[in-house]
Protein backbone atom coordinates (compact mmCIF):
# COMPACT_ATOMS: atom_id res chain seq x y z
CA UNK A 1 0.00 0.00 0.00
CA UNK A 2 1.27 3.92 -0.85
CA UNK A 3 0.09 4.55 2.90
CA UNK A 4 3.31 1.97 3.87
CA UNK A 5 6.13 4.30 2.89
CA UNK A 6 4.93 6.30 6.35
CA UNK A 7 5.48 3.49 8.37
CA UNK A 8 8.04 3.74 10.67
CA UNK A 9 10.47 0.87 9.20
CA UNK A 10 10.60 2.52 6.11
CA UNK A 11 12.25 6.37 7.53
CA UNK A 12 15.07 4.46 9.54
CA UNK A 13 18.19 5.67 8.02
CA UNK A 14 21.00 4.31 6.18
CA UNK A 15 24.76 4.77 7.42
CA UNK A 16 26.07 7.48 5.91
CA UNK A 17 22.95 9.92 6.83
CA UNK A 18 23.60 13.44 7.27
CA UNK A 19 21.40 14.30 10.81
CA UNK A 20 21.58 17.98 10.19
CA UNK A 21 18.65 17.22 8.27
CA UNK A 22 16.37 16.47 10.98
CA UNK A 23 16.40 20.12 12.30
CA UNK A 24 14.75 21.92 9.01
CA UNK A 25 12.13 18.88 9.18
CA UNK A 26 10.86 19.24 12.53
CA UNK A 27 11.02 22.78 11.81
CA UNK A 28 9.10 22.34 8.53
CA UNK A 29 6.10 21.42 10.97
CA UNK A 30 6.99 23.44 14.02
CA UNK A 31 6.85 26.92 12.08
CA UNK A 32 3.56 26.12 10.53
CA UNK A 33 1.33 25.24 13.70
CA UNK A 34 3.31 27.93 16.01
CA UNK A 35 0.50 30.01 13.95
CA UNK A 36 -1.53 29.23 17.18
CA UNK A 37 0.31 32.35 18.46
CA UNK A 38 -0.13 34.64 16.62
CA UNK A 39 -4.73 34.73 16.80
CA UNK A 40 -4.53 37.95 18.68
CA UNK A 41 -3.89 39.66 15.10
CA UNK A 42 -6.91 38.69 14.07
CA UNK A 43 -8.86 38.18 17.34
CA UNK A 44 -10.82 41.80 17.28
CA UNK A 45 -11.73 40.92 13.64
CA UNK A 46 -13.56 38.20 15.32
CA UNK A 47 -15.17 39.67 18.00
CA UNK A 48 -16.89 42.02 15.80
CA UNK A 49 -17.68 39.48 12.96
CA UNK A 50 -19.59 37.34 15.95
CA UNK A 51 -20.47 40.40 17.80
CA UNK A 52 -19.37 38.31 20.76
CA UNK A 53 -16.84 38.95 24.11
CA UNK A 54 -12.83 38.72 24.29
CA UNK A 55 -14.00 35.78 26.37
CA UNK A 56 -15.60 33.99 23.99
CA UNK A 57 -13.16 34.48 21.21
CA UNK A 58 -10.67 33.40 23.58
CA UNK A 59 -12.31 29.58 23.48
CA UNK A 60 -10.89 28.92 19.91
CA UNK A 61 -7.21 29.64 21.67
CA UNK A 62 -8.01 27.31 24.49
CA UNK A 63 -9.81 24.55 22.85
CA UNK A 64 -7.01 24.57 20.14
CA UNK A 65 -4.37 24.48 23.34
CA UNK A 66 -6.47 21.66 25.14
CA UNK A 67 -6.62 19.48 22.40
CA UNK A 68 -2.55 19.83 21.99
CA UNK A 69 -2.04 18.40 24.92
CA UNK A 70 -4.60 15.81 25.18
CA UNK A 71 -3.72 14.67 21.74
CA UNK A 72 -0.20 14.78 22.48
CA UNK A 73 -0.91 12.57 25.77
CA UNK A 74 -3.35 10.18 23.62
CA UNK A 75 -1.24 9.39 20.78
CA UNK A 76 2.53 9.80 22.25
CA UNK A 77 2.72 6.39 21.93
CA UNK A 78 1.77 6.14 18.84
CA UNK A 79 3.68 8.53 17.21
CA UNK A 80 6.90 6.71 19.35
CA UNK A 81 5.66 3.50 17.48
CA UNK A 82 4.57 4.02 14.40
CA UNK A 83 7.31 6.94 13.63
CA UNK A 84 7.87 10.48 12.91
CA UNK A 85 6.62 10.70 9.33
CA UNK A 86 3.26 8.88 10.06
CA UNK A 87 3.08 11.48 12.94
CA UNK A 88 3.92 14.45 10.93
CA UNK A 89 1.61 13.54 7.67
CA UNK A 90 -1.01 13.03 10.16
CA UNK A 91 -0.41 16.70 11.93
CA UNK A 92 -0.40 18.30 8.64
CA UNK A 93 -3.80 16.53 7.81
CA UNK A 94 -5.87 17.58 10.56
CA UNK A 95 -3.89 21.22 10.96
CA UNK A 96 -4.63 22.64 7.84
CA UNK A 97 -8.53 21.12 7.97
CA UNK A 98 -8.92 22.55 10.90
CA UNK A 99 -8.33 25.99 9.16
CA UNK A 100 -10.55 24.79 6.18
CA UNK A 101 -13.24 24.21 8.62
CA UNK A 102 -12.94 27.43 10.86
CA UNK A 103 -13.03 29.22 7.23
CA UNK A 104 -16.27 27.73 6.63
CA UNK A 105 -17.82 29.11 10.32
CA UNK A 106 -16.88 32.24 9.64
CA UNK A 107 -18.49 32.68 6.51
CA UNK A 108 -21.32 31.23 7.59
CA UNK A 109 -21.17 33.28 11.21
CA UNK A 110 -21.19 29.65 13.00
CA UNK A 111 -18.57 29.89 15.78
CA UNK A 112 -19.03 26.59 17.01
CA UNK A 113 -17.74 25.41 13.30
CA UNK A 114 -14.81 27.73 14.55
CA UNK A 115 -14.28 26.20 17.89
CA UNK A 116 -14.81 22.63 15.79
CA UNK A 117 -12.46 23.57 12.88
CA UNK A 118 -9.37 25.69 14.42
CA UNK A 119 -9.77 24.81 18.48
CA UNK A 120 -10.87 20.85 17.73
CA UNK A 121 -9.60 19.77 14.70
CA UNK A 122 -7.18 21.85 14.52
CA UNK A 123 -5.98 21.48 18.46
CA UNK A 124 -5.49 17.46 17.67
CA UNK A 125 -2.83 18.68 14.42
CA UNK A 126 -1.01 20.83 17.11
CA UNK A 127 -0.32 18.39 19.42
CA UNK A 128 0.76 15.17 17.11
CA UNK A 129 2.84 17.64 14.87
CA UNK A 130 4.20 19.02 17.90
CA UNK A 131 5.96 15.94 19.62
CA UNK A 132 6.58 13.72 16.25
CA UNK A 133 9.70 15.51 15.64
CA UNK A 134 10.78 15.52 19.34
CA UNK A 135 11.59 12.54 20.33
CA UNK A 136 13.52 12.03 17.19
CA UNK A 137 15.83 15.39 17.33
CA UNK A 138 16.87 13.64 20.93
CA UNK A 139 17.89 10.31 19.12
CA UNK A 140 19.93 11.76 16.35
CA UNK A 141 21.52 14.29 19.08
CA UNK A 142 22.10 12.77 22.16
CA UNK A 143 25.56 14.21 22.76
CA UNK A 144 23.55 17.64 22.74
CA UNK A 145 19.83 17.36 24.04
CA UNK A 146 19.16 20.79 24.99
CA UNK A 147 20.03 21.95 21.84
CA UNK A 148 18.59 19.30 19.53
CA UNK A 149 15.20 20.38 21.23
CA UNK A 150 15.93 24.01 21.27
CA UNK A 151 16.60 23.65 17.43
CA UNK A 152 12.82 22.14 17.03
CA UNK A 153 10.83 24.22 19.33
CA UNK A 154 12.24 27.41 18.81
CA UNK A 155 10.14 27.23 15.41
CA UNK A 156 6.79 26.65 16.89
CA UNK A 157 7.89 30.24 19.37
CA UNK A 158 9.24 31.34 15.83
CA UNK A 159 5.85 30.36 14.01
CA UNK A 160 3.64 33.66 14.92
CA UNK A 161 6.78 35.89 14.39
CA UNK A 162 5.36 34.32 10.27
CA UNK A 163 1.85 34.10 10.72
CA UNK A 164 1.38 37.85 12.29
CA UNK A 165 3.05 40.55 9.73
CA UNK A 166 2.13 37.82 6.68
CA UNK A 167 -1.64 38.06 8.38
CA UNK A 168 -1.85 41.10 8.25
CA UNK A 169 -0.83 41.81 5.07
CA UNK A 170 -3.40 39.13 3.67
CA UNK A 171 -6.10 40.58 5.40
CA UNK A 172 -5.20 44.19 3.77
CA UNK A 173 -5.46 42.02 0.31
CA UNK A 174 -8.70 40.77 1.18
CA UNK A 175 -10.18 43.31 2.79
CA UNK A 176 -10.62 46.98 0.83
CA UNK A 177 -11.24 48.67 3.84
CA UNK A 178 -9.23 46.98 6.31
CA UNK A 179 -8.41 49.25 8.78
CA UNK A 180 -5.16 49.22 10.02
CA UNK A 181 -5.20 51.76 13.31
CA UNK A 182 -7.83 49.11 14.85
CA UNK A 183 -6.41 45.48 13.10
CA UNK A 184 -10.18 44.83 12.57
CA UNK A 185 -10.98 43.48 9.06
CA UNK A 186 -14.30 41.65 8.08
CA UNK A 187 -15.36 38.25 8.59
CA UNK A 188 -15.19 37.31 4.83
CA UNK A 189 -11.40 38.58 4.55
CA UNK A 190 -10.38 35.88 8.05
CA UNK A 191 -12.24 33.32 6.16
CA UNK A 192 -9.88 33.69 2.97
CA UNK A 193 -7.09 33.89 5.56
CA UNK A 194 -7.82 30.77 7.05
CA UNK A 195 -8.04 29.14 3.61
CA UNK A 196 -4.51 30.65 2.85
CA UNK A 197 -2.94 29.41 5.74
CA UNK A 198 -4.16 26.02 5.74
CA UNK A 199 -3.30 25.10 2.10
CA UNK A 200 0.52 26.74 2.78
CA UNK A 201 0.94 24.69 6.03
CA UNK A 202 -0.29 21.19 4.21
CA UNK A 203 2.67 22.05 1.63
CA UNK A 204 5.30 22.71 4.10
CA UNK A 205 4.39 20.36 6.68
CA UNK A 206 4.40 17.61 4.25
CA UNK A 207 7.78 18.97 2.95
CA UNK A 208 8.77 17.76 6.49
CA UNK A 209 7.61 14.83 6.61
CA UNK A 210 8.94 13.40 3.51
CA UNK A 211 12.14 14.69 5.01
CA UNK A 212 12.03 13.03 8.68
CA UNK A 213 14.30 9.50 9.39
CA UNK A 214 15.15 7.40 12.26
CA UNK A 215 18.20 7.12 12.97
CA UNK A 216 19.42 2.77 13.32
CA UNK A 217 19.48 0.77 16.60
CA UNK A 218 23.04 1.45 17.94
CA UNK A 219 23.82 4.53 15.94
CA UNK A 220 25.62 7.29 17.28
CA UNK A 221 27.15 10.41 16.47
CA UNK A 222 31.14 10.03 15.41
CA UNK A 223 33.52 10.52 18.86
CA UNK A 224 29.96 10.50 21.32
CA UNK A 225 30.72 8.10 23.99
CA UNK A 226 27.75 7.37 25.93
CA UNK A 227 28.91 6.92 29.09
CA UNK A 228 29.43 10.51 29.07
CA UNK A 229 25.92 11.28 29.91
CA UNK A 230 25.75 10.78 33.41
CA UNK A 231 27.77 13.88 34.27
CA UNK A 232 25.43 15.75 36.49
CA UNK A 233 22.86 15.24 39.29
CA UNK A 234 18.92 13.74 37.69
CA UNK A 235 20.88 12.69 34.46
CA UNK A 236 19.78 8.65 34.33
CA UNK A 237 21.36 5.89 31.78
CA UNK A 238 18.31 3.99 32.61
CA UNK A 239 15.42 4.03 30.93
CA UNK A 240 11.58 4.45 32.33
CA UNK A 241 8.48 3.69 30.27
CA UNK A 242 5.83 5.95 29.75
CA UNK A 243 3.31 4.07 31.89
CA UNK A 244 5.27 3.92 35.16
CA UNK A 245 6.74 7.52 34.73
CA UNK A 246 3.01 8.76 35.18
CA UNK A 247 3.47 7.15 39.07
CA UNK A 248 6.61 9.01 39.60
CA UNK A 249 6.58 12.03 41.90
CA UNK A 250 8.91 13.55 39.32
CA UNK A 251 6.52 13.98 36.69
CA UNK A 252 3.74 15.72 38.26
CA UNK A 253 6.21 17.95 39.74
CA UNK A 254 7.71 18.41 36.50
CA UNK A 255 3.55 18.68 35.12
CA UNK A 256 2.94 21.80 37.79
CA UNK A 257 6.50 23.56 36.61
CA UNK A 258 5.29 23.54 33.35
CA UNK A 259 1.44 24.68 33.95
CA UNK A 260 2.93 27.61 35.78
CA UNK A 261 5.39 28.22 33.33
CA UNK A 262 2.71 28.19 30.41
CA UNK A 263 -0.10 29.87 32.62
CA UNK A 264 1.72 32.88 33.07
CA UNK A 265 3.30 33.21 29.35
CA UNK A 266 0.10 32.51 27.75
CA UNK A 267 -1.21 35.26 29.62
CA UNK A 268 0.55 37.53 27.79
CA UNK A 269 0.85 36.08 24.45
CA UNK A 270 -2.92 35.33 24.19
CA UNK A 271 -3.64 38.90 25.06
CA UNK A 272 -0.31 40.49 23.40
CA UNK A 273 -1.79 42.81 20.47
CA UNK A 274 -4.77 44.81 22.66
CA UNK A 275 -2.20 44.33 26.06
CA UNK A 276 0.32 46.84 24.49
CA UNK A 277 -2.91 49.24 23.27
CA UNK A 278 -4.32 49.41 25.98
CA UNK A 279 -0.86 49.75 28.45
CA UNK A 280 -0.53 53.22 26.08
CA UNK A 281 -3.91 54.47 26.03
CA UNK A 282 -5.21 57.71 26.58
CA UNK A 283 -9.16 57.54 26.65
CA UNK A 284 -10.28 55.98 23.84
CA UNK A 285 -7.18 56.60 21.94
CA UNK A 286 -4.11 54.28 21.53
CA UNK A 287 -0.46 55.38 21.26
CA UNK A 288 0.45 52.53 20.10
CA UNK A 289 -1.22 51.71 16.19
CA UNK A 290 -2.84 48.26 15.43
CA UNK A 291 0.35 47.77 12.84
CA UNK A 292 2.55 48.23 15.72
CA UNK A 293 0.66 45.91 18.14
CA UNK A 294 0.67 43.24 14.83
CA UNK A 295 4.49 44.24 15.52
CA UNK A 296 4.77 43.91 18.94
CA UNK A 297 3.30 40.12 18.20
CA UNK A 298 5.72 39.47 16.31
CA UNK A 299 8.66 40.74 18.99
CA UNK A 300 7.36 38.64 21.59
CA UNK A 301 7.27 35.44 19.23
CA UNK A 302 11.16 36.05 17.67
CA UNK A 303 12.25 36.23 21.88
CA UNK A 304 9.98 33.23 22.28
CA UNK A 305 12.12 31.57 19.39
CA UNK A 306 15.42 33.30 20.42
CA UNK A 307 14.56 31.66 24.27
CA UNK A 308 13.99 28.51 22.85
CA UNK A 309 16.96 28.30 21.35
CA UNK A 310 19.71 29.85 23.59
CA UNK A 311 18.45 28.81 27.31
CA UNK A 312 18.18 25.27 26.09
CA UNK A 313 21.25 25.12 24.54
CA UNK A 314 22.24 26.21 27.43
CA UNK A 315 20.81 24.09 29.42
CA UNK A 316 22.92 21.20 28.30
CA UNK A 317 25.86 23.40 30.63
CA UNK A 318 24.25 24.40 33.64
CA UNK A 319 21.56 21.69 34.03
CA UNK A 320 17.79 21.31 33.45
CA UNK A 321 16.27 22.20 36.98
CA UNK A 322 18.92 25.47 37.59
CA UNK A 323 17.66 26.67 33.94
CA UNK A 324 14.38 26.33 35.08
CA UNK A 325 15.32 28.01 38.66
CA UNK A 326 15.70 31.12 36.37
CA UNK A 327 12.72 31.13 34.36
CA UNK A 328 10.59 30.79 37.67
CA UNK A 329 12.65 33.04 39.59
CA UNK A 330 13.57 35.60 37.43
CA UNK A 331 10.65 35.47 35.56
CA UNK A 332 8.12 36.48 38.49
CA UNK A 333 10.33 39.23 39.18
CA UNK A 334 10.04 40.63 35.87
CA UNK A 335 6.19 39.82 36.15
CA UNK A 336 5.84 42.02 39.22
CA UNK A 337 7.76 44.96 37.33
CA UNK A 338 5.60 44.62 34.20
CA UNK A 339 2.54 44.96 36.80
CA UNK A 340 3.40 47.61 38.23
CA UNK A 341 6.01 49.89 36.26
CA UNK A 342 5.27 48.62 32.53
CA UNK A 343 3.19 52.03 31.42
CA UNK A 344 6.04 53.76 32.03
CA UNK A 345 7.78 53.13 28.49
CA UNK A 346 6.88 51.26 25.80
CA UNK A 347 10.26 49.94 25.87
CA UNK A 348 10.25 49.15 29.28
CA UNK A 349 7.20 46.91 28.35
CA UNK A 350 8.21 45.23 25.47
CA UNK A 351 11.81 44.50 26.83
CA UNK A 352 10.20 43.47 30.21
CA UNK A 353 7.37 41.02 28.03
CA UNK A 354 9.97 39.56 25.68
CA UNK A 355 12.11 38.09 28.76
CA UNK A 356 9.32 36.98 30.21
CA UNK A 357 8.33 34.85 26.99
CA UNK A 358 12.05 33.91 26.18
CA UNK A 359 11.65 32.16 29.42
CA UNK A 360 7.89 30.81 28.63
CA UNK A 361 9.83 29.40 25.35
CA UNK A 362 12.70 28.24 26.91
CA UNK A 363 10.73 26.33 29.33
CA UNK A 364 8.98 24.84 26.26
CA UNK A 365 11.95 23.78 24.60
CA UNK A 366 14.09 22.52 27.82
CA UNK A 367 11.45 20.18 29.11
CA UNK A 368 12.06 17.76 26.52
CA UNK A 369 15.40 17.45 27.71
CA UNK A 370 14.37 17.63 31.79
CA UNK A 371 12.63 14.45 30.61
CA UNK A 372 15.19 12.41 29.07
CA UNK A 373 17.17 13.39 31.59
CA UNK A 374 15.19 11.82 34.39
CA UNK A 375 13.55 9.12 32.07
CA UNK A 376 15.64 8.11 29.67
CA UNK A 377 15.56 7.88 25.98
CA UNK A 378 12.76 4.69 25.76
CA UNK A 379 9.29 6.21 25.29
CA UNK A 380 10.40 10.11 25.69
CA UNK A 381 8.14 11.02 22.86
CA UNK A 382 5.16 9.51 24.96
CA UNK A 383 5.87 10.82 28.27
CA UNK A 384 6.71 13.76 26.73
CA UNK A 385 2.83 13.99 25.01
CA UNK A 386 1.69 13.42 28.42
CA UNK A 387 3.34 16.02 30.37
CA UNK A 388 1.84 18.27 27.68
CA UNK A 389 -1.42 17.76 29.29
CA UNK A 390 -0.17 20.77 31.64
CA UNK A 391 -0.21 22.83 28.63
CA UNK A 392 -3.97 22.23 27.92
CA UNK A 393 -4.63 22.82 31.46
CA UNK A 394 -2.82 26.23 31.11
CA UNK A 395 -4.52 27.06 27.98
CA UNK A 396 -7.79 27.12 29.56
CA UNK A 397 -6.47 28.97 32.68
CA UNK A 398 -4.05 31.69 31.50
CA UNK A 399 -6.67 33.34 28.84
CA UNK A 400 -9.31 32.54 31.61
CA UNK A 401 -7.76 34.47 34.24
CA UNK A 402 -6.82 37.32 31.82
CA UNK A 403 -10.06 37.44 29.64
CA UNK A 404 -12.54 37.18 32.71
CA UNK A 405 -10.72 39.64 34.90
CA UNK A 406 -10.78 42.41 32.02
CA UNK A 407 -14.20 41.88 30.60
CA UNK A 408 -15.23 42.41 34.39
CA UNK A 409 -12.71 45.52 34.04
CA UNK A 410 -14.85 47.19 31.15
CA UNK A 411 -14.93 46.84 27.06
CA UNK A 412 -12.55 46.30 24.58
CA UNK A 413 -10.57 49.51 23.32
CA UNK A 414 -11.63 51.10 26.75
CA UNK A 415 -9.37 49.09 28.78
CA UNK A 416 -5.73 50.77 30.66
CA UNK A 417 -2.78 49.29 32.49
CA UNK A 418 -4.27 49.59 36.05
CA UNK A 419 -7.48 46.84 34.61
CA UNK A 420 -4.71 44.31 33.67
CA UNK A 421 -2.49 44.32 37.20
CA UNK A 422 -4.65 41.99 39.18
CA UNK A 423 -4.14 39.67 36.15
CA UNK A 424 -0.62 39.78 36.28
CA UNK A 425 0.02 39.81 40.18
CA UNK A 426 -1.69 36.98 40.11
CA UNK A 427 0.88 34.94 37.52
CA UNK A 428 3.79 36.25 40.00
CA UNK A 429 1.90 33.93 42.55
CA UNK A 430 1.39 31.22 39.63
CA UNK A 431 5.31 31.39 38.86
CA UNK A 432 6.34 31.16 42.91
CA UNK A 433 4.28 27.65 42.70
CA UNK A 434 6.11 26.20 39.93
CA UNK A 435 9.42 27.41 41.38
CA UNK A 436 8.72 25.42 44.40
CA UNK A 437 7.81 22.62 42.79
CA UNK A 438 11.03 22.75 40.59
CA UNK A 439 13.57 22.68 43.43
CA UNK A 440 11.23 19.58 44.76
CA UNK A 441 12.60 17.54 41.85
CA UNK A 442 14.89 14.74 42.95
CA UNK A 443 16.00 11.03 40.62
CA UNK A 444 13.57 8.66 39.72
CA UNK A 445 13.98 5.70 42.09
CA UNK A 446 14.91 2.41 40.62
CA UNK A 447 12.00 0.17 40.84
CA UNK A 448 10.99 2.82 38.12
CA UNK A 449 13.27 1.17 35.85
CA UNK A 450 12.98 -1.17 32.99
CA UNK A 451 14.82 -3.98 32.79
CA UNK A 452 17.60 -3.75 30.41
CA UNK A 453 17.01 -6.73 28.01
CA UNK A 454 13.15 -5.22 27.45
CA UNK A 455 14.44 -1.99 26.53
CA UNK A 456 16.87 -3.33 24.49
CA UNK A 457 14.24 -5.77 22.52
CA UNK A 458 11.85 -3.04 22.18
CA UNK A 459 14.01 -0.72 20.44
CA UNK A 460 15.82 -3.56 18.10
CA UNK A 461 12.00 -4.19 16.75
CA UNK A 462 11.16 -0.57 16.77
CA UNK A 463 14.09 -0.12 14.39
CA UNK A 464 14.38 -2.45 12.29
CA UNK A 465 16.27 -1.64 8.99
CA UNK A 466 14.08 -0.95 6.02
CA UNK A 467 14.86 -2.30 2.35
CA UNK A 468 13.22 0.58 0.61
CA UNK A 469 15.57 3.30 -0.78
CA UNK A 470 15.56 6.97 0.08
CA UNK A 471 18.04 7.43 2.24
CA UNK A 472 20.63 9.81 1.06
CA UNK A 473 24.44 9.69 1.78
CA UNK A 474 26.44 12.83 3.63
CA UNK A 475 28.17 13.68 0.23
CA UNK A 476 25.50 13.09 -1.72
CA UNK A 477 23.08 14.98 0.74
CA UNK A 478 24.50 18.60 0.45
CA UNK A 479 21.92 20.27 -2.50
CA UNK A 480 19.34 18.34 0.09
CA UNK A 481 20.60 19.51 3.08
CA UNK A 482 20.89 23.14 1.25
CA UNK A 483 17.42 23.42 -0.21
CA UNK A 484 16.02 21.56 3.64
CA UNK A 485 17.58 25.05 5.25
CA UNK A 486 16.22 27.40 2.65
CA UNK A 487 13.08 26.06 2.79
CA UNK A 488 12.44 26.90 6.60
CA UNK A 489 15.19 29.74 6.51
CA UNK A 490 13.10 32.08 3.72
CA UNK A 491 10.02 32.47 5.93
CA UNK A 492 12.17 33.13 9.13
CA UNK A 493 14.28 35.93 7.68
CA UNK A 494 10.89 37.49 6.40
CA UNK A 495 9.55 37.37 10.07
CA UNK A 496 12.67 38.76 11.42
CA UNK A 497 12.54 41.53 8.93
CA UNK A 498 9.27 42.74 9.40
CA UNK A 499 9.20 41.89 13.37
CA UNK A 500 11.96 44.13 12.92
CA UNK A 501 10.58 47.38 11.15
CA UNK A 502 7.29 47.19 12.75
CA UNK A 503 8.48 47.14 16.59
CA UNK A 504 10.86 50.09 15.48
CA UNK A 505 7.91 51.90 15.70
CA UNK A 506 7.15 51.41 19.56
CA UNK A 507 10.50 52.77 20.50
Amino acid sequence: MALAVLDRRHTVAKPGFNRWLIPPAALAVHLCIGQVYATSVYKASLVQHFDSSLTKIGIIFSIAIVMLGLSAAIFGTWVDSGGPRRAMATAALFWSGGFMIGSLGIATDQLWLVYFGYGFIGGIGLGIGYISPVSTLIKWFPDRPGLATGMAIMGFGGGAMIASPLSSKLLGIYDDNYDTATGIASGSAVAKLFVTLGLVYLVLMLFGAWLIRVPADGWKPAGFDPSTVKTKALVTTDNVSADNAVKTRQFWLLWVVLFCNVTAGIGILEQASPMIQDFFRDGSTSTVTAASAAGFVGLLSLFNLAGRFIWSSTSDIVGRKNIYVMYLGVGLILYAILATKGSTSTTLFALLAGVILSFYGGGFATVPAYLRDLFGTFQVGAIHGRLLTAWSAAGVAGPLIVNSILDAQGEPGKLNAGDYRPALLTMVAILAVGFVANLLIRPVADRFHEPRNKENQVATEAAAPSSQDGDVAVKASVPLLVIAWVVVAVPLVYGIYETVVKAADLF
